[in-house]
């Protein structure tokens, strides 16, 4: 029997009159890695902020591993939002890491790891400093733990966010476009750890440019245009040809040719 991470119904977004998601139903299986694509302004982050809870959706339903995220559904069919405490609970089974590091400046990568374990989790400060180093480890960053953000690059910045991310043991990884500020150099150092941790069986949902990533690690492939679900499936009905008009047409004006050229 299939066992859903994640499991989206019906979500609608608006912000004012402007409506961003129109109805999207999508389904992530434990242990898979689904990749969202799409032109921008297609609505795929806000899709995964809405799966984080970063944003509240306007109609539709989210379940983490089974748990209603944010609201549940009363018998005649209305929402209802959940007690904070509930909804902390299922937040915390899920991590994210967004374009920007959001590393604090003055506490080095061991410091930024550890924090949230201290805080959060109120580990007391050798084991959470422990705990972090292993997360540092899995990111190829040991050497670097003294280091302030300042002394580390874009890619490494990055790998510290992955690794604070991690420390608190998510379920669920979402990743917001975790490249694309980066060069082509160090875009190839935090997809490697992404490829690792989808080799270890994380469940993740990525929001890339990355076609090439798409086509070679992910489990499913969402399409998004105009705030709907166009296509899901594997990379290979997703990619294969022939292909859907409108995803030939977005891989042909896709800026990095070479990568659509995976597909």
């Amino acid at each position: 029997m299939t066992k859903y991470a994640i499991t989206v119904e019906g979500l609608s977004k608006s912000f004012g009159p402007t409506q961003v998601l129109h109805g999207v139903d999508l389904s992530i299986e434990e242990g898979q890695v689904t990749c969202l694509i799409g032109p921008s302004g297609s609505g795929k982050s806000t899709l995964l902020r809405c799966m984080a809870f970063l944003e509240e959706a306007s109609a539709g339903m989210i379940t983490i591993n089974g748990q209603p995220l944010g609201f549940d559904t009363l018998p005649g069919g209305e929402r209802r939002r959940l007690a904070p405490e509930q909804i902390r609970s299922v937040r915390a089974q899920i991590g994210m890491c967004f374009q920007q590091f959001n590393l604090w400046p003055h506490m080095t990568a061991l410091g930024n790891v550890s924090e949230a374990l201290k805080t959060v989790k109120k580990i007391a400060r050798p084991e959470a400093e422990e705990r972090a180093m292993v997360q540092l480890q899995k990111v190829g960053l040991e050497a670097r733990a003294g280091h302030y953000p300042s002394q580390l690059s874009g890619g490494q910045q990055q790998r510290v966010a992955i690794a604070r991310a991690l420390a608190l043991e998510p379920k669920i990884m979402l990743f917001d476009e975790p490249t694309s500020s980066l060069d082509p150099e160090l875009t190839g150092e935090v997809l490697n750890v992404m490829r690792s941790l989808a080799q270890d069986g994380m469940t993740m949902v990525v929001v890339s440019h990355e076609i090439g990533f798409a086509a070679s690690m992910g489990s499913k492939i969402a399409f998004l245009d105009h705030g709907k679900l166009l296509l899901e499936g594997t990379p290979q009905q997703v990619f294969g040809k022939p292909r859907h008009p409108r995803l030939d047409q977005f891989l042909d004006t896709y800026l990095d040719r070479g990568a659509a050229m995976l597909v």
